[in-house]
C-alpha cells in the first residue's frame, strides 16, 4: 500500500513539472566588436611624390594560405609583392596585407576597414580600386566583390574557390579576369571553369585564362602576365 501511495505522489509531481515547463522565445541583442591586427606592405609608384595633384589607382592583393600567420616578409613570396621585391614597378599603389591567422579565413570586414583607411589617407582615385587574390586570397576576393559590389573597378582571381551563387550577386559593371591551372589538386579547375561559365551566361564581362598541365601554383604565370596590369589600369568605375 505504501509503495502504491509513493508511486501516485511521484506521478503527480511529474505531471506538475510538465505543466509548469514551457518553451520560450525571447528578444535579445548583442553588439559584436570585430578587431584584426593587420601587418601590411603599401607600395607607392615612383611618380606619387612628384605628381602631387594626381590621384592614383590602388590594387588590393590578397595572398594565399601559405603566407598566413607568419612573418610579414612571407607576403613577398608570390604575386605583386614578389615582383616589387625583384625590382618591378607599377603605375598604381599596391596594398598587400597579411592574414594574421594561419588557418582562419580572411576577415573581409576588417579588410575593407583597412582599405578604406589607406584610401582616405592617400591620394587614391576611388573609381579605380582594383582587387586580386590567389588561392585562399582568391576565395576572399570573390567574397569581397560580393559584399561590396560598388567598391571595385576590376577583379582578378587566381585559382580561388568560387561558390557559384556568387555569380548572381556580383556587379555586372565590374570586369573580371580568372586564372586557373587545369591540374590543380588543391582547388579544382572546375571551381573557376563553372564560375566563368555561369558569369558569361548571365552577361558578365569576364576573361578566363586556363593553364594546361599547371597545378595549384598558377599564380606564377598569372602574376607575371604584363597584360594583367595593363588591363587593370584601363578599368574605371562609371
Amino acid at each position: 500500500m505504501k509503495s502504491i501511495v509513493l508511486l501516485f505522489i511521484a506521478c503527480v509531481l511529474m505531471q506538475s513539472c510538465k505543466a509548469q515547463s514551457k518553451s520560450m522565445l525571447i528578444d535579445a541583442s548583442y553588439e559584436s566588436i570585430v578587431k584584426e591586427d593587420f601587418h601590411y606592405y603599401l607600395y607607392y609608384p615612383e611618380s606619387y611624390e612628384s605628381d602631387e595633384n594626381k590621384d592614383f589607382p590602388i590594387l588590393l592583393f590578397l595572398h594565399g594560405g601559405g603566407e598566413s600567420g607568419g612573418e610579414l616578409e612571407e607576403v613577398k613570396s608570390n604575386g605583386p609583392p614578389k615582383l616589387i621585391a625583384e625590382g618591378n614597378e607599377f603605375p598604381f599603389l599596391i596594398l598587400a596585407p597579411q592574414n594574421p591567422h594561419k588557418k582562419k579565413w580572411w576577415n573581409t570586414q576588417a579588410l575593407i576597414e583597412l582599405l578604406d583607411e589607406v584610401v582616405a589617407n592617400n591620394r587614391v582615385d576611388k573609381k579605380r580600386i582594383y582587387l586580386t587574390g590567389l588561392s585562399r586570397g582568391g576565395g576572399a576576393a570573390w567574397e569581397l566583390a560580393v559584399q561590396y559590389p560598388e567598391k571595385f573597378a576590376a577583379l582578378a582571381v587566381v585559382c580561388g574557390m568560387a561558390p557559384l551563387p556568387y555569380a548572381s550577386w556580383l556587379d555586372k559593371e565590374m570586369p573580371i579576369w580568372v586564372f586557373h591551372g587545369t591540374e590543380d589538386q588543391s582547388i579544382p579547375f572546375s571551381e573557376s571553369k563553372e564560375m566563368v561559365e555561369k558569369l558569361k551566361a548571365i552577361g558578365h564581362d569576364v576573361k578566363f585564362t586556363a593553364y594546361e598541365g599547371v597545378g595549384h601554383n598558377s599564380w606564377e604565370k598569372a602574376y607575371t602576365t604584363e597584360a594583367l596590369y595593363k588591363w587593370f589600369i584601363d578599368q574605371k568605375r562609371k
